[in-house]
């Protein structure tokens, strides 16, 4: 790629999706495009499949120009977008006919390739199964195969793990180690999970529709050598303790991690600054660094996001407040919701307290979606207590509604109508009138730093805009709990960092948070969480407890993503031994 540029007309705007791109990808390697949400990840891989021409400068893929012979090039490459079209009402096996029709694939080579594909995806047993009828995880899988029907030798895959449980994306990392190593394919892909880019032979990263770094990760993670700490205060809060932390000058990063924060400092910044916190028994101890950490210091640069993103949040005081004497807001006993003979959620029991921020994990398919609506009033359960706010949602949803608030993982905004209309709507939703409305919208338009896209259509707002103005949407009645389904997927880091930076500030002031979540470091941020198989619950506790559980001397710091794939494999190991 060399000098690569690419502009959209969206009304009487000129987006630049790309400027001046230059990069080389290598053979037989495993290569990561990274940047936040509107970098121009999705545009570059179009352009590189010839789907889309570039405004300037050229694309050579294999010795093959892009613009001057798209059609030779598309016959060394297979891509796969975000959102490959499945046909759901097809089996497995229809939809691998299907894509091998389009490939003109011949029919004496169908059943050998049929059988490859599938062992590598460990789908042989669910060939007469409905699309429609599997697991996240599995339908990327099958995407996945549909989509190698012919061996390429470059595939591109657009976030092909966004949504997908850890099993199923550790699963997924397989077949592309496999694909690389065994078979020497070439793999260019973008993803939203930094931990996936450090699993890269080299990376690329886009900022703002230009390159800002490219090599293999280590080169970042190296670079970091010396600015990376854990902090712990015992006698505070995680989240109070990282709000504070995020406030020193001097600070590039500070998320919550376990019972403690990891903190990154500026370059040249030593560890001493955290005393002008005050911080009483503070405890900070060096770490080693991560290509996360190079990452977000290359994104934030001089001007710390940590000072400028919160768009008026106060970050909350120390003041040690704890959860453990607060009133219990959810209250689940026993609850149980059946589909004809199927159960989806079996016998399960736990209780949420105010402020709290109470995780809800589990694999694709687990049951989490349906308590989660069961919780929100959207679904009736069928045998169990099911209590919000002091209220029995069994026999009075509509007035517990009121109480909440609900981010669906979808955003569940209106495209076709503008930022303010999308407000005025929700407002009028939850009865707000008057003055009452006026004010909450433009709190909205304000807090959230909406109000320079007013006027604008939803549909085309970046999709970290659509989740602010989501988040808006659903606190528009300030509720006593809010409801966020994996509210982050597919949002780029430091829109995920603004985010929680919210989230806490709500919990310390006292609302009550119910979240589902992909990703494992931000079940970092949950008080409680429980994890969910089969519709059961596997097990309930902190991020820390549920670490420990599985820590061993060959694994003494084990990540929170290992604990849940330990504790998902173990019981799939459990049933098929019973």
């Amino acid at each position: 790629m060399a000098g690569v540029t690419r502009r959209f007309h969206s009304g009487d705007r000129i987006v630049t999706a790309l400027e001046d791109v230059s990069a080389d990808v290598r053979a037989g390697k495993v290569t990561g495009l990274v940047g936040p949400d509107g970098a121009g990840k999705t545009t570059l891989m179009r352009l590189i499949a010839g789907v889309l021409r570039a405004d300037a400068g050229s694309i050579h893929v294999f010795g093959i120009n892009v613009s001057a012979d798209p059609l030779s090039v598309q016959g060394m490459i297979s891509y796969m977008p975000q959102r490959f079209g499945l046909y759901e009402d097809l089996s497995v096996r229809e939809n691998l006919d299907l894509y091998a029709d389009l490939q003109a694939l011949p029919m004496s080579d169908r059943a050998g390739r049929y059988d490859e594909l599938l062992h590598m995806m460990g789908m042989a047993p669910f060939i007469d199964r409905l699309a429609g009828k599997l697991s996240g995880g599995m339908k990327q899988k099958l995407g996945l195969a549909c989509t190698l029907i012919r061996p390429p030798q470059l595939l591109l895959l657009d976030e092909p793990t966004v949504g997908v449980d850890p099993v199923s994306r550790r699963e997924l990392w397989g077949i592309v180690d496999h694909l690389v190593h065994e078979q020497g394919m070439s793999v260019f892909l973008s993803t939203a999970y930094l931990d996936e880019a450090a699993r890269c032979d080299e990376v690329l990263l886009l900022h703002e529709s230009r390159v800002i770094g490219s090599g293999p990760p280590a080169k970042f993670t190296r670079e970091m050598e010396g600015r990376s700490f854990v902090v712990r205060a015992p006698e505070h809060t995680k989240r109070e303790l990282q709000a504070a932390l995020e406030e020193l000058n001097g600070v590039t990063d500070a998320v919550v991690q376990g019972d403690a924060v990891r903190l990154v400092l500026d370059a040249g910044v030593k560890a001493d600054v955290v005393e002008a916190a005050r911080i009483p028994d503070v405890d900070i101890r060096p770490v080693p660094p991560r290509f996360e950490d190079g990452f977000i210091d290359l994104l934030k640069g001089k001007e710390r996001a940590a000072r400028t993103a919160s768009s008026g949040t106060p970050a909350p005081r120390l003041t040690g407040r704890t959860t453990d004497a607060a009133p219990v807001v959810i209250d689940v006993a026993h609850l149980t919701k059946r589909f004809g003979d199927f159960t989806a959620v079996d016998d399960i029991s736990f209780n949420v307290k105010r402020g709290e921020i109470f995780g809800l994990l589990g694999a694709n398919g687990a049951g989490k979606s349906t308590t989660f609506r069961m919780l929100c009033g959207l679904l009736p359960a069928t045998d169990g207590r099911l209590q919000v706010d002091g209220r029995d949602l069994r026999v009075a949803a509509a007035a517990a509604r009121g109480k909440l608030g609900y981010m669906a993982q979808k955003f569940s905004l209106y495209g076709d109508l503008t930022v303010a209309q999308n407000l005025r709507f929700f407002a009028a939703a939850y009865n707000l009138i008057g003055a009452r409305r006026t004010e909450r919208i433009e709190w909205a338009l304000g807090e959230f730093e909406l109000a320079p896209w007013r006027n604008a259509t939803s549909r085309d707002l970046p999709l970290g805009y659509k989740q602010r103005m989501a988040l808006a949407c659903a606190l528009m009645h300030e509720p006593d709990v809010l409801f966020l389904d994996e509210p982050t997927s597919g949002v780029d880091p430091l829109a995920r960092r603004e985010f929680w930076r919210r989230i806490n500030a709500l919990a310390e002031g006292g609302v009550t948070v119910l979240v589902t979540t992909h990703f494992m470091d931000e079940a970092e941020y949950c008080d409680r969480l429980i994890i969910m198989a089969q519709g059961k619950i596997l097990a309930e506790g902190t991020s820390e407890e549920l670490k420990r559980a599985i820590r061993t001397d060959a694994r003494p710091n084990p990540s929170m993503e290992d604990a849940f794939i330990a504790l998902i494999t173990a019981d799939e190991a459990g049933k098929a031994a019973a």
